[in-house]
């Protein structure tokens, strides 16, 4: 009985700590690479550059309705958590003849929101139609200017995703669907989780070699 107990306490001394480590080291491998999937998305000019940011964009079309549904989901499941997070901004690529339709939306956003990291973009469709399949992305906008997915596109002008995406045919991952907000939670956060990972390690490296000049 003795032996038995001095086992356990020996175990759960030694080799269960060795088992979560070699379980960690494993999921920050995995957690660390977030897949580039378009190496040159088109730039927007200043002062709502994509350079220097980590974006969420979304391209919201000229359908109001349709629209807010994907708005709000986004600012309640993702804008939210990272509204106050170094380099964030939320895209809204809108058509420049539906501008007095998203003042509105703004205004509803402003009465429970800080909206500061909102930026509505309004553009002509060409400009929006240039934008969007520079993604390189296997979706179209719709008559409206409007596409249900909302992409990531990192500080040098990258589109990110999954290449290994057990729901989407081929595994590739371009666009997070804004009307689930399982997907937003479940997903597009995680990822976005990921690419802050990234900074952070890369900032602490940069940090070593600064120590040791």
């Amino acid at each position: 009985m003795i032996k038995t107990k001095k086992f356990w306490v020996l175990f759960s001394l030694f080799v269960l700590p060795l088992v979560f480590y070699i379980f960690l080291s494993k999921g920050i491998y995995k957690y660390s690479n977030l897949p580039i999937l378009t190496e040159s998305v088109q730039d927007i000019a200043s002062p709502n550059s994509f350079k220097e940011h980590l974006n969420v964009v979304g391209f919201f079309g000229s359908d109001i309705e349709t629209a807010k549904a994907s708005i709000f989901n986004l600012n309640q499941t993702i804008y939210k958590r990272y509204y106050q997070k170094p380099l964030f901004p939320m895209a809204a690529i809108i058509p420049e003849t539906s501008k007095q339709d998203y003042e509105e939306v703004l205004t509803e956003l402003s009465a429970f929101t800080d909206i500061e990291k909102w930026k509505f973009i309004y553009m002509n469709e060409n400009e929006i139609k240039a934008l969007f399949n520079s993604l390189n992305a296997p979706f179209q906008l719709d008559a409206n200017a409007h596409s249900p997915n909302a992409f990531i596109i990192d500080m040098e002008l990258r589109l990110r995703g999954r290449k290994d995406d057990d729901d989407v045919t081929g595994g590739k991952l371009y666009g997070y669907d804004m009307r689930s907000v399982s997907e937003l939670k479940n997903k597009m956060k995680d990822d976005i989780d990921i690419i802050y990972y990234q900074l952070k390690k890369s900032a602490e490296k940069q940090a070593r070699r600064k120590r040791k000049i």
